[in-house]
């Protein structure tokens, strides 16, 4: 009888054992991302854009780049099936001269109002239409075409705060250690890294966002 007994309080101990050890090793398992690999947990974690108090997705982006004119549609559903108490936000990569101008014309078309109807429409301007849209000059004219008064936004691109602001959004990019776009950035903790597909960076930012949402819980 003692040595049923035991034998029992050894199975349920083993049993316990194994139950621990799955549960342990099934959150890894499970995930279909790993961390180095698709994705980047930052060394200096929080260094998000705002201070909402929302989890934050941000698409850092240039209208100069191709593959972000690709991805654009991707991230247009991105952010509509994004859940309740996350964000969606843009901020434009001046890594270099030839796109310094796409990001004043960011803040500038924003300041504006004009955002929403000629986001989608400059890169379909620019690379679908192969219209010239490069120099500022050019950048005013398009967004002139869509109901701006060319004079303000030019003044607005090339003002101190655009300057600024600018200068701010590299200094970020840079300490999220971004040297290609589009990346994503979810609560300033992830960055987006080997991806294989647009899909896919659109599937993993969903991923980040519901990891997040769940440790807030």
């Amino acid at each position: 009888m003692f040595q049923s007994a035991r034998f029992r309080l050894a199975t349920l101990l083993c049993g316990l054992l194994l139950t621990s050890a799955c549960s342990a090793a099934a959150p890894d398992a499970a995930a279909p991302y790993t961390d180095g690999n698709q994705y980047v947990t930052l060394p200096a974690p929080n260094q998000r854009d705002s201070s909402s108090g929302k989890v934050e997705v941000v698409e850092v982006f240039s209208y100069g780049c191709i593959h972000c004119a690709e991805f654009s549609t991707y991230a247009d559903e991105l952010r509509k099936s994004l859940p309740k108490g996350v964000e969606f936000k843009l901020v434009p990569a001046p890594f270099n001269d030839a796109w310094v101008p796409f990001a004043r014309a960011y803040y500038a078309s924003k300041k504006l109002g004009l955002l929403e109807q000629t986001h989608d429409a400059l890169f379909d301007a620019k690379f679908k239409q192969q219209y010239p849209i490069n120099s500022m000059d050019e950048i005013a004219d398009f967004y002139a075409h869509h109901g701006a008064d060319r004079t303000e936004f030019l003044k607005i691109a090339n003002s101190p705060e655009v300057n600024a602001q600018i200068k701010k959004d590299l200094a970020l990019i840079q300490t999220w250690g971004v040297d290609g776009t589009p990346t994503i950035v979810v609560d300033g903790k992830y960055r987006s890294a080997n991806v294989q597909s647009f899909k896919e960076l659109s599937d993993l930012t969903k991923w980040l966002v519901q990891r997040e949402l769940n440790a807030k819980r």
